[in-house]
């Protein structure tokens, strides 16, 4: 999967968070992608927990509960081996 798919989740978990998507064509303009993309990233971003609603008012997306999405490599050690690398995506709320 190349690095610019998780460069891509990382902004629209951003622009959700701050509630500056805009509507579903301006966001998949501003990511440079397409609006049936963009809506595969959401529902793919749904199936893992996340409560996205869109505002028709305000014409953006946002989160239902106060939360985000956290990707990143942790460390962990495994009982009969050394440190290893294991990928996680984790739905982690921030308070």
């Amino acid at each position: 999967m190349p690095k610019r798919y998780f460069e891509r989740l990382q902004t629209i978990d951003y622009l959700i968070r701050i509630r500056g998507t805009g509507n579903p064509t301006q966001l998949a303009n501003r990511l440079e992608i397409s609006e049936r993309t963009l809506y595969e990233f959401l529902r793919m971003m749904k199936d893992l927990g996340a409560p996205i609603e869109y505002d028709r008012y305000k014409e953006t997306y946002y989160y239902g509960e106060k939360g985000g999405f956290n990707i990143k490599f942790s460390k962990s050690m495994v009982a009969s081996s050394p440190m290893v690398m294991i990928f996680t995506t984790v739905f982690a709320l921030m308070s």
